[in-house]
């Protein structure tokens, strides 16, 4: 399906250091929010208990913050709404091993007597050591992540797309956790997915444009390589388009109506969906230009190998045939 048929190349590449000048700032400002402002951290990677209790009505929220604050035990415990008001999340940093007692049956004990209280629904307990190494974890994944990728689009490509392919990769993760911080979504395991997913799609966006760009200089005659990546682009536009928003409404239906326990997943990957798309064009295709890649070395190395695959050809051939 083609959204824009016979579309004349799109002059882009003309406002590269605009769209850059943009990008370094949003991925700065990203970075001054990840180390002034830090993270939410969930249970998964702070450590303690989380505990969803679910009320037939709006929850006493003062009442139960009153109620806790009695206990040693729940001293510092946050008690905040959860999607709806009628369900909320105790935080605190204690867990019942270390405590020696169920944490569960103890809250169902102290707030059965609220108004409204119906069920808990969830007990989740982790140790603050496990969340240490939880987080290390996610930290390893992304690292070799972006080494894979990084090995992979130099062989495929060359070095000078893979570099670029990386920043843009960086920029995207960077912006993406940024927003995390800066709206104090709740950083998990599942936001960690939600960063590799980030990665995956936005190197098969950026991959689809590098292999665009590498075709228009093959059969091309243009030695302009600005020229080439806006015609390349341009060819890729319709592809681009239906791909990102199919994406997008997807992943915006789910941060939408998923409720507030996939947060975490949802909302890093709409941004990241959004910025790894322009990332793909605006950020992956012109620092291909910027580094000096050169369009008749390319060309050149290219004959050269198709040159000694004739030669392989023909004495495979020769071979099949007795000559050799």
């Amino acid at each position: 399906m083609e959204l824009f048929t016979k579309l004349p190349p799109i002059a882009l590449m003309v406002q590269a250091k605009r769209f850059g000048a943009i990008s370094l700032f949003l991925v700065v400002l990203s970075w001054v929010l990840i180390f002034t402002k830090g993270f939410n951290y969930g249970i998964d990677f702070a450590g303690g208990t989380l505990i969803q209790i679910q009320y037939t009505q709006k929850a006493p929220i003062a009442e139960i913050r009153e109620i806790l604050s009695k206990e040693v035990i729940y001293e510092g415990a946050s008690v905040t709404y959860f999607g709806s008001d009628d369900e909320i999340i105790i935080r605190t940093k204690t867990d019942s091993k270390s405590l020696g007692v169920d944490m569960g049956d103890q809250i169902r004990t102290l707030l059965q007597k609220t108004q409204g209280f119906k069920e808990i629904r969830r007990v989740d307990m982790v140790g603050s050591k496990v969340g240490s190494e939880l987080r290390e974890s996610g930290i390893m994944a992304l690292l070799l992540a972006i080494i894979g990728i990084l090995v992979y689009v130099s062989i495929q490509f060359e070095w000078r797309f893979a570099v670029a392919s990386v920043i843009a990769l960086v920029h995207d993760v960077s912006i993406a956790v940024g927003a995390v911080s800066l709206l104090s979504v709740e950083f998990s395991l599942d936001t960690i997915a939600a960063i590799l997913t980030i990665l995956g799609y936005s190197i098969n966006d950026t991959i689809i444009v590098f292999d665009r760009i590498r075709e228009g200089i093959r059969e091309g005659k243009e030695s302009n390589l600005a020229l080439i990546i806006d015609e390349s682009v341009t060819k890729t536009l319709s592809r681009t388009t239906l791909t990102s928003l199919t994406v997008f409404f997807v992943v915006f239906t789910l941060y939408l109506f998923g409720g507030e326990i996939i947060k975490g997943f949802s909302f890093p990957l709409l941004v990241g969906v959004a910025v790894g798309t322009y990332s793909s064009i605006f950020i992956a295709a012109p620092i291909t230009m910027w580094l000096k890649f050169s369009v008749s070395d390319f060309r050149l190395k290219e004959a050269e190998k198709l040159k000694r695959e004739k030669e392989k050809e023909k004495m495979r051939t020769q071979f099949e045939q007795g000559s050799i």
